[in-house]
Order: C-alpha cells, then sequence, then structure tokens
C-alpha cells in the first residue's frame, strides 16, 4: 500500500493562546527546532510521503514546508475534520494516511512506521496508551468519500466510532503527548 502521512497544521492554537501562549504554538521553540519542524522531521525520517494542512497566515510552517520541499495546502480552517477533508482530496493518489497533530512532535519516525505497517492489514489503526486512545491514526483509501466530506473539529471520529479499529498497544506516552499549552522548561 501506498501511505503517506497528512499533518495538520491549520489550528488556531487557541487553548496555548488562552494560557498566555503568544502566536502559533507550532512556532515555538522546543530546544534547537520548532514543534512542528519536530514533527515534520520526524514524519519525514519514516520515509512516508508527507504531505501538510496549514493556514494562510503561518509563515512559520510554510517557511518549514518551503525549505524541506514538503507539498502543503493553506486553509483558514474552522476545524480538524475541514483540514482531513481538503489533505484528503489534495493526496487521492494515496492507499492510506496517518492522520498526524503537528502538535505532537514526540512522535517517533519508528511508530510512524509501526502505525503504517499494521495499516496494511487493517483498514484503521488507532495507537493506544494506557487505555487512551492517540495519534496518528491509521485509514485507508475504503474510507475516502467519509474523509472529504468531513467537517467541524470531531476530525475523524465519525468514522472511527462506526467502524472495527484496531488498537495497537504502545508503551509509548508520545502518542497522546501533545503541546497546548507554553512551555516553561524547554526540553
Amino acid at each position: 500500500m501506498n501511505i503517506g502521512i497528512l499533518i495538520l497544521a491549520a489550528g488556531r492554537s487557541q487553548r496555548f493562546k488562552n494560557a498566555g501562549g503568544k502566536g502559533s504554538k507550532l512556532n515555538l521553540l522546543l530546544g534547537e527546532q520548532t514543534v512542528f519542524e519536530k514533527t515534520l522531521l520526524n514524519s519525514m525520517d519514516s520515509k512516508l510521503a508527507v504531505h501538510v494542512v496549514t493556514r494562510p497566515d503561518n509563515e512559520g510552517v510554510i517557511h518549514s514546508c518551503l525549505q524541506y520541499n514538503i507539498p502543503f495546502s493553506l486553509l483558514d480552517s474552522d476545524g480538524l475534520g475541514e483540514s482531513i477533508a481538503l489533505g484528503i482530496k489534495n493526496t487521492s493518489y494515496l492507499d492510506g494516511w496517518l492522520i498526524q497533530l503537528a502538535d505532537m512532535p514526540y512522535i517517533s519516525s519508528s511508530l510512524l512506521l509501526c502505525v503504517a505497517n499494521n495499516l496494511n492489514h487493517h483498514s484503521l489503526v488507532r495507537p493506544v496508551y494506557g487505555g487512551l486512545p492517540g495519534h496518528p491514526v491509521g485509514i485507508s483509501a475504503k474510507y475516502y468519500s467519509e474523509l472529504i466530506k468531513l467537517a467541524g473539529d470531531d476530525g475523524a471520529k465519525s468514522i472511527l466510532r462506526h467502524n472495527f479499529v484496531y488498537e495497537l498497544e504502545i508503551n509509548d506516552e508520545s502518542v497522546i503527548k501533545d503541546i497546548d499549552y507554553p512551555i516553561v522548561d524547554n526540553e
């Protein structure tokens, strides 16, 4: 199967801003790189195709995509569903997607490949850590027509709720660890 990673980077960073953060959390430095750069580089290290959906005003994300020659789509998004739909439409040549949130920089390339490998055997794959559902979510092209109609902020939950999802038990909290609030201690 030809599986790619769809990085969703079109959020408004509202929780981050409400907690005192400035600008987009994706442009926040984590050590030497931004949150988005770490997510992007880990995705690129997997050697899977990568496509990014971001906001037209997020110059940091756009600059990183241009720097690494990563295709991207622009969307003034009102929700995760809309971002997924646009990304899926613009990568319709793929047989499956790993839906990766841009604010989850700790997910390694080997973990991405693990989910992708399981997507070769199951049409829906979700990593689970300590009973908590995580990301990236693997979705096969079997759900293409449903994916391109998504809207709102629930992402692909409607598809996951009504179909069998292979739960991949992962002993790595990175699958549930995101950046929603300003970081006090940079790593």
